[in-house]
């Protein structure tokens, strides 16, 4: 997979990793394990901007399609973008203005308002420029909004009807704490909700993404129409060191 469309595919899921901490040597890991793409957490995760532009160079260089769950703070978009990630996770999208925020710092102009520079590694460092450069970001640009809480939902009409998105990406976690039931994500009050947002969003032509940690949730995720997946790295891997000491121990 080397594009947009390649992640929303009907033919396959898409599957890849949040990765929260800064190591080249697992994103390669990732890549020549089969994954689909990787999203560095800058949300969550422990990244300078200096972190973020070698971790997505080392994607790069392994053909592994490079995602950033950007910040709250209003230069993360952009700064993930001029380093050259290939698309963006964006969270707390709760309303149509809020999705329509995210368009508009995505996309150069006439789609949107992000700044213009050449001089980026997004742009070869100047190699690349003009009309054609930024038509073409803008048609490669891959955006992700999160649907993370009750607000979101009620809202979701609207947010489905703003041109641009790519995928809706459940936040499991979030939703059942925002809905009251913070250590039951499966409460049926909350998978009710994420059966709505499937429907709708099929309604609309736009795929769905679930959060994932293990294969289990994996798969549970794949059998209710999720055509993106993502998994958990840290998490992932902590339980795997921790099952192999516990097997040992016996």
């Amino acid at each position: 997979m080397n594009n947009k469309a390649d992640l929303t595919s009907n033919e396959k899921i898409a599957h890849g990793m949040f990765l929260g901490v800064y190591s080249p040597a697992l994103v390669e890991m990732c890549s020549y394990a089969g994954f689909d793409f990787i999203i560095f957490d800058n949300e969550h995760g422990a990244f300078s901007d200096r972190d973020l532009e070698e971790m997505i160079r080392t994607a790069d260089a392994v053909d592994l399609l490079s995602l950033v769950r950007v910040s709250y703070d209003e230069s993360s978009i952009q700064k993930a973008l001029d380093r050259g990630a290939k698309g963006i996770h964006v969270p707390m999208v709760n309303s149509k203005l809020d999705a329509l925020k995210v368009i508009q710092k995505a996309m150069y102009p006439p789609l949107g308002n992000r700044g213009v520079a050449y001089s980026h590694r997004a742009a070869k460092y100047g190699q690349l420029s003009g009309r054609q450069y930024l038509q073409q970001s803008n048609e490669d640009i891959f955006v992700a909004i999160h649907l993370e809480t009750y607000e979101a939902f009620k809202n979701i009409d609207e947010i489905l009807q703003v041109p641009g998105i790519d995928l809706i990406f459940i936040g499991l976690t979030d939703l059942s704490v925002d809905m009251g039931y913070p250590n039951n994500s499966n409460h049926p009050e909350v998978q009710a909700v994420v059966e709505q947002i499937y429907q709708k969003a099929k309604q609309a032509n736009i795929a769905v993404g679930e959060v994932a940690s293990n294969e289990e949730t994996a798969q549970k995720a794949v059998d209710r129409g999720a055509k993106y997946v993502a998994l958990v790295g840290v998490n992932y891997v902590m339980n795997a060191l921790k099952k192999y000491v516990q097997n040992m121990a016996k």
